[in-house]
């Protein structure tokens, strides 16, 4: 029934001709005509969405590529490679005694490394958060576009730069950055530590400056659509589960990706201007050298306060997605809206607070490794909370299960194994 008033009123207001005047005066006539404002450099939300999806597919489908070659190599190790070596080149060294071809070992880890940084920003962050977000949050709040759509139309034009300088930087002689997806120093704070930490390295850094700036740019106006551009008489708690998603998750990028800009920052530093913000008693070929007493584990802990929270910019969007869905399809009220919000809200805070479980192999103080370890348990709670109520709408539910049914109630069961499997591997630790 409301598919049909919602169409009805659609045709009304076409055929009363406000749709058109709207576009003509919000974004005015060029964007109606001109095919590179209209698609390219559009500032209608509904195209900036399909810009970030069709550009984080593309993504997808290299970092699949490389996962694909680096897993060929380690599957089937005593196989020959050398039916890609057109593709690759010098990076497939051929054995001249058994012709025997495998990856260069400098080259499988730059694929290793290439294959973390466009799954975790490109893909999974960009293309998830910058796809729905742009797409649904105008739609599902009532608002005409997003606050600033000049601002929105650069977070994915910075996006696409970002890819620009991380696609060239697989072409170079030297090869592309392969010191590991989190940089940790000194591989990549010493462009002699390796091929990989030459001008790839610099690339990678300039590629994630500019995506952070991407990021910063979509979040500020995420959160002020949300606050500010609701329709009349939806306060925040009549806002749709996947609106309370996103706003949250802008939320923790606008706060967590900063810090990481600012180890990037140091990194730029101590390779380029000669600072030892993340070098201590480092030797190159025996010799030591003359910049110390800095730390490198200071570096772990800038990247891992975007790290932890980075895990839910990723889950985050999904599980508000996943919420609607299956509320939908089971035909009734998704079970415990406000537990549901609260849930939201309480992941979003305790991931800014775990950040050193990713540490605990680099010497930090286990007194403090206590507190990192209980709240750690504590962030499973509002986790939980988000599982029983999705097995409680699905209880006594009319459901449907069609393809957005089953990706969801598969999507739940995952989320109970995996947690599990985590429970039970820990304790086995």
């Amino acid at each position: 029934m409301a598919n049909v008033i919602i169409q009805e009123e659609d045709v009304l207001i076409r055929e009363q001709g406000y749709d058109d005047h709207f576009h003509a005066h919000h974004h005015g006539d060029k964007y109606q005509t001109n095919f590179i404002f209209h698609y390219i450099f559009s500032m209608d939300h509904k195209i900036i969405a399909r810009q970030f999806l069709i550009t984080g597919m593309i993504w997808a489908i290299i970092g699949a590529a490389m996962s694909v070659v680096f897993r060929m190599q380690l599957g089937f190790p005593e196989e020959s490679l050398t039916w890609i070596k057109p593709f690759l080149g010098k990076w497939i060294v051929v054995d001249a005694a058994t012709g025997i071809g495998k990856l260069a070992p400098d080259f499988y880890y730059a694929l290793v490394t290439m294959h973390g940084t466009i799954l975790v920003f490109f893909v999974l962050t960009a293309g998830l958060s910058g796809t729905f977000s742009n797409l649904l949050i105008p739609f599902q709040i009532g608002a005409r576009d997003m606050a600033s759509p000049f601002m929105n139309m650069l977070s994915y034009w910075f996006f696409f730069l970002a890819g620009i300088v991380m696609f060239y930087s697989l072409f170079l002689s030297t090869g592309p950055f392969s010191g590991g997806w989190v940089a940790y120093p000194p591989l990549s704070a010493l462009p002699q530590a390796s091929s990989g930490s030459g001008t790839g390295m610099t690339l990678w850094l300039v590629s994630l400056t500019l995506f952070v700036v991407s990021v910063l740019l979509g979040g500020i106006n995420y959160i002020t659509t949300v606050l500010n551009l609701r329709t009349k008489g939806m306060s925040l708690w009549r806002m749709p589960l996947t609106i309370w998603a996103f706003f949250v998750t802008a939320i923790l990028g606008l706060l967590s990706f900063p810090v990481l800009a600012s180890g990037f920052f140091m990194l730029i530093f101590d390779r380029s201007l000669g600072t030892s913000f993340f070098l201590s008693d480092i030797f190159i070929a025996g010799q030591a050298l003359d910049r110390v007493g800095g730390s490198p584990i200071l570096y772990q802990h800038l990247f891992w306060f975007l790290g932890h929270p980075e895990v839910y910019i990723i889950i985050l969007p999904a599980m508000g997605i996943v919420s609607e869905v299956m509320a939908v399809h089971a035909r009734k009220p998704i079970f415990g809206y406000r537990a549901m919000v609260y849930s939201i809200l309480a992941i979003g805070f305790l991931s800014f607070i775990v950040w050193a479980h990713h540490m605990f192999m680099s010497g930090v103080n286990p007194f403090i490794s206590n507190f990192f370890v209980v709240f750690t348990l504590i962030i499973a709670v509002p986790s939980a909370v988000k599982v029983f109520n999705w097995i409680t709408t699905l209880y006594g539910g009319n459901i449907r299960l069609n393809t957005p049914m089953l990706f969801c109630i598969g999507f739940v069961s995952m989320f109970i194994s995996g947690g599990l499997t985590g429970i039970f591997l820990g304790n086995s630790d």
